[in-house]
């Protein structure tokens, strides 16, 4: 692939990945390392990330197209609650997780589909190291069911599910995001050979994985399409939703919103509230606590109680 000429005036570009010296994005004319341009380099936020598309002068980025969708979470260490762009105009996220070493977490998995679910995004859950635990896939199963997520497991080592997992992805720009450790950077190695991802091995202490992708990162998987390889997130923020919209973000409470008896209800203790009477199997009772944890992270005091009216 040749590299696109400096002097190219008001073009655009894909964003690969950050660098040391800047920025790889992918022209029609092949790849390139640029830099900021004046305000851009200054901006006190997350500027540009993998999947932005950017319009250049030259070797510098000039500004930054509306995006279509963004995946976002809580700035690491930040101890506020500013959001972190990870990847932008992506079309489905895909949670990576694995049976064993280190142990699936719902409820971490559940805060990034409720991300995925508030900017409008598709999302699927890939259980990993199937061959370590193959019970747990089936868990996750019975847990996710009722919001209709897929569930796939998947083993490099075994070999197993990976094309299925080709399938999900042809055709689609996915995020793969999930906690570390769990084989993000395994399966796409697995899915193109000649990537050579860097691959950590699992704390034996701690029994969680090594931060070894460092940064987002956007890679084209032959006969498929890119695939954005995020850092492993061990801890996700789901602030900057708005809480009476988290109920629908739970894609199994949805039915039953219209239903309650209080137009505002939020489905905790409130009288008359479908979702919680629902029947048993229709909300996995450890979902409906994993709300009740969100909807606190996400809630601000609130003086319109006395506002509500029953039907």
């Amino acid at each position: 692939m040749r590299r696109a000429s400096a002097n190219v005036s008001a073009t655009s570009g894909v964003v690969l990945a950050r660098t040391a010296g800047g920025y790889r994005v992918h022209t029609d004319d092949g790849e390139i390392t640029v830099s900021l341009r004046g305000k851009l380099k200054y901006q006190d936020t997350d500027r540009v990330v993998p999947g932005d598309v950017v319009v250049l002068d030259g070797p510098t980025i000039v500004s930054i197209k509306p995006r279509r969708s963004v995946l976002a979470r809580r700035q690491a260490g930040s101890g506020q609650r500013r959001a972190q762009p990870v990847a932008a105009n992506v079309d489905q996220v895909i949670v990576v997780t694995s049976a064993k070493d280190p142990e699936a977490n719902p409820r971490m998995m559940d805060r990034i589909l409720v991300i995925a679910e508030a900017n409008g995004l598709p999302a699927a859950i890939v259980v990993n190291k199937h061959e370590l635990d193959p019970g747990v896939a089936e868990t996750l199963r019975r847990r996710f069911g009722p919001a209709e997520y897929q569930v796939l497991p998947t083993s490099v080592k075994a070999d197993e599910g990976l094309p299925a997992l080709r399938d999900l992805l042809r055709g689609r720009h996915s995020v793969f995001t999930g906690a570390s450790g769990a084989g993000k950077s395994s399966l796409l190695n697995a899915l193109e050979p000649g990537l050579k991802l860097r691959v950590g091995a699992i704390s034996e202490k701690w029994r969680t994985g090594k931060h070894t992708t460092t940064a987002a990162e956007l890679v084209p998987v032959a006969g498929v399409g890119y695939v954005v390889d995020t850092p492993g997130l061990r801890e996700v923020g789901a602030w900057g939703i708005d809480p009476n919209e988290l109920g629908g973000c739970f894609p199994e409470f949805r039915p039953y919103l219209d239903q309650c008896r209080f137009d505002n209800c939020r489905h905790l203790t409130e009288p008359g509230c479908a979702v919680r009477a629902a029947a048993p199997g229709a909300i996995d009772p450890d979902r409906l606590w994993s709300y009740e944890r969100i909807y606190e992270e996400v809630s601000e005091p609130s003086w319109s109680s006395g506002r509500r009216r029953g039907r």
